[in-house]
């Protein structure tokens, strides 16, 4: 066998012909052995995997996906500039999440950013091409076009979020409204009358739905709705910075401050820092994802942990029941899945 090998080698890549050849049968039917079909015999199968052994036979990937109309590959598109995917560990741990999950796979991952509307229309293009077998996407904002393109044109698709409450494209989430409501009840447990928030941008369902936990907090713990105590950011550490110059401006008397990620609470953190503001005696402070900066901070920071990494798996799994499933009698015609992943509050010495 080893011999034969070699010969092989010396000759260049084995062909299929050449295993077909020394089982003695035909192309066709060595194919049908080497991609798993059903229809030949165990005498026939037996003879063309020893054929494929002996000469060291690796079937050509490329050319397989292309005769069964597949690619092999799956896109995970993010929709946001370069500085955030960097900056901000919820996409690192999103992405080790959907490359552990598809790591026993053979599909190829795709990474693509989307920044603007030519970058949009030109990954449409591609995709309607079929260059990939399906799609992850993260970070959608409500008005975004292309999970309703990839509905279009037919491709397996999950999102990571929500574009809203009405979501029609299969998604995986976390229970954003829950997770900000715990944060917020905390702070109000421990004594804090004037607690901020700082939100993400308010595009995104899943800043609004953390910005509706913060208030449905503040009513159950009988404390004023106030709009001065709502400052706008953008996910951003500099986006938390001038938030939290902006709420000091506006209520110097605040003692407690909820920002809707941790990298927004270490801007606030700065900014109450230059102002001789304490945490947590002075101010109480509180953040979202439960990420290395929040463990890193000085005191360390509270902050609601959501499963960033489980929900990346999540998403494949999704993603590969639906490709599995395209086109059988086990489709559901308008059936979309959707999966709600706990959130919980990590308390530390920052509240």
């Amino acid at each position: 066998m080893a011999a034969a090998r070699r010969r092989g080698a010396g000759r260049g890549r084995p062909t299929l012909e050449e295993v077909a050849a020394r089982a003695g049968v035909g192309r066709g039917t060595a194919s049908r052995v080497i991609n798993g079909s059903p229809r030949v015999s165990d005498r026939t199968r037996a003879a063309v995997e020893q054929a494929v052994a002996d000469l060291g036979y690796v079937p050509n990937r490329a050319a397989r996906a292309l005769a069964a109309n597949r690619a092999d590959a799956v896109a995970l598109v993010i929709p946001e500039p370069e500085t955030r995917l960097f900056a901000e560990p919820y996409f690192s741990d999103i992405i080790r999440g959907v490359a552990c999950e598809l790591a026993d796979t053979d599909l190829q991952l795709l990474l693509t950013l989307v920044r603007t509307a030519k970058e949009r229309q030109r990954l449409a293009d591609y995709l309607a091409a079929h260059r990939v077998d399906g799609v992850l996407m993260i970070s959608a904002h409500a008005a975004d076009p292309l999970p309703d393109v990839l509905e279009r044109i037919d491709i397996p698709a999950v999102l990571g979020g929500r574009r809203s409450a009405r979501e029609t494209v299969a998604h995986v989430d976390s229970d954003n409204l829950g997770g900000a409501r715990s944060a917020v009840t905390h702070l109000a447990e421990r004594g804090r009358r004037t607690i901020v928030t700082i939100t993400g941008s308010l595009d995104m369902y899943t800043a609004q739905c953390r910005l509706d936990g913060y208030r449905e907090a503040l009513d159950a713990a009988d404390l004023p709705r106030d709009p001065d105590l709502v400052e706008r950011a953008d996910f951003t550490e500099e986006g938390g910075r001038r938030a939290m110059a902006a709420l000091l401006a506006r209520r110097p008397d605040l003692d407690a401050v909820f920002a809707a990620s941790d990298v927004m609470a270490a801007g606030a953190r700065r900014v109450l820092r230059q102002h001789g503001r304490k945490v947590p005696d002075d101010v109480a402070l509180v953040g979202y994802d439960d990420s290395p900066v929040a463990r890193h901070m000085d005191p360390p920071l509270t902050s609601v942990r959501q499963a960033t990494e489980e929900m990346g798996r999540a998403m494949v799994r999704v993603l590969l029941e639906q490709m599995a499933t395209r086109g059988t009698s086990a489709t559901v015609p308008g059936a979309r899945p959707h999966l709600v992943l706990p959130a919980e509050l990590v308390p530390r010495d920052s509240s």
